[in-house]
């Protein structure tokens, strides 16, 4: 008789390393693609003009390194006091769209009441439409509440831009809490604020982490409702206050990618204390 093979071919585990090898290789290419402008900018930073446009890939080397650029915009400009507007615009409108968001999505998918599906295309409909495109109401809005030139308007409107979608993501996390654990609570009397906070909140940390991640870069990096609703000198943003240093005719790239260096600090930091949230929130629900 003719003997049975008890185990599998040997081409099977070879081709299931060379899938993982692909997956690994295609993820490492777009991590590169990803982060090589970030490192242009830092390396090119610290360079000199003539080195820049000798050899924008190289590194710095001790005749090409310098710190004239840093030298210029923290000494010539009022960077840290963009910098500060900045980071005060973010991390408060941050804090309103997981605040309100996660309020929102509580009441969306725990109680059933008369205009929730209607008021949930609402916010999916603020997903699909951009909020530039109503640029022309939200200035006129902001003259009529005399906000303009204040960081005010620029938190009001990055938390109107950031709330659907952080509700969107939120009401689904939300839906995945054991109902158990709701229950368990009321009955012992735990009123529904307290749940909120207490039990809720903590269960959807990487939600919520997912949410800061994808509403704090854009609200960082915008220049088009800074230009628009807070141009003056004490409201201006990081990005806005880039912009001195890029003229018609001369630009001054060593201030410039200075200037954008110190910019993309805080969102590396911000991001690598959220990673590991951010990581199990995007693939919460993918493994069973």
């Amino acid at each position: 008789m003719t003997a049975i093979a008890l185990y599998p071919p040997a081409t099977l585990p070879q081709r299931f390393d060379l899938g993982r090898l692909m997956v690994h290789a295609t993820l490492i290419a777009y991590a590169v693609l990803a982060l090589f402008p970030i490192a242009l900018i830092l390396i090119n930073s610290v360079k000199s003009r003539a080195a820049i446009f000798d050899d924008p890939l190289a590194l710095p080397t001790m005749e090409s390194l310098t710190f004239v650029g840093f030298q210029k915009v923290l000494a010539s400009t009022n960077f840290l006091l963009y910098f500060g507007n900045s980071l005060t615009v973010t991390l408060v409108a941050l804090l309103c769209i997981v605040l309100f968001g996660a309020m929102a999505a509580w009441a969306l998918s725990e109680y059933s009441f008369m205009g929730n599906r209607v008021l949930t295309l609402f916010l999916a409909l603020g997903i699909m439409i951009p909020i530039r495109l109503g640029t022309v109401s939200i200035l006129e809005m902001m003259v009529r509440l005399d906000l303009v030139n204040t960081l005010s308007a620029l938190i009001l409107v990055y938390t109107a831009q950031g709330l659907p979608l952080a509700v969107m993501i939120l009401s689904e996390f939300m839906r995945q809490v054991p109902a158990e654990l709701k229950d368990a609570a009321r009955c012992d009397g735990v009123g529904e604020m307290r749940i909120f906070f207490q039990v809720i909140l903590p269960l959807i940390r990487p939600a919520i982490a997912t949410v800061a991640v994808f509403t704090m870069i854009p609200a960082w990096n915008d220049l088009w409702f800074p230009l628009i609703l807070a141009p003056s000198e004490r409201t201006k943003t990081v990005t806005l206050g880039v912009q001195q240093f890029i003229g018609q005719y001369v630009t001054d790239w060593n201030s410039v990618l200075a200037a954008l260096s110190l910019a993309v600090i805080p969102m590396l930091i911000l991001y690598a204390v959220f990673s590991r949230q951010l990581i199990r929130g995007l693939t919460a629900g993918a493994v069973k």
